[in-house]
């Protein structure tokens, strides 16, 4: 199940955030969109974890969890749902 995480700190790393939802089962992916230009976060994340009981309980346990003064707000997405501006430019044109 493809997992969309937002109101993220701009401190949190891939990392932690791959910890935190690992509580809840296999992570496959973990990704938190940064700008090209800057290299900023842009405060949300996209989280991959294929046992969809495992992905539930994530979604229950995480979601409006307060993580460094932040409220997080977890949803799922859709499979079928492409992320495109998390892809390289040259390849958007493909799809």
């Amino acid at each position: 199940m493809n997992i969309f995480a937002s109101n993220l700190s701009f401190n949190t790393t891939e990392e932690n955030l791959k910890d935190m939802f690992s509580e809840f089962g296999f992570v496959a992916s973990l990704k938190i969109s940064v700008s090209r230009e800057t290299n900023d976060q842009h405060g949300f994340a996209f989280i991959n974890m294929p046992s969809d009981v495992e992905a539930k309980a994530a979604l229950l346990g995480m979601n409006n969890k307060e993580i460094e003064g932040r409220t997080l707000s977890v949803s799922a997405t859709k499979e079928t749902h492409l992320h495109l501006n998390l892809l390289p430019r040259s390849n958007r044109f493909f799809l």
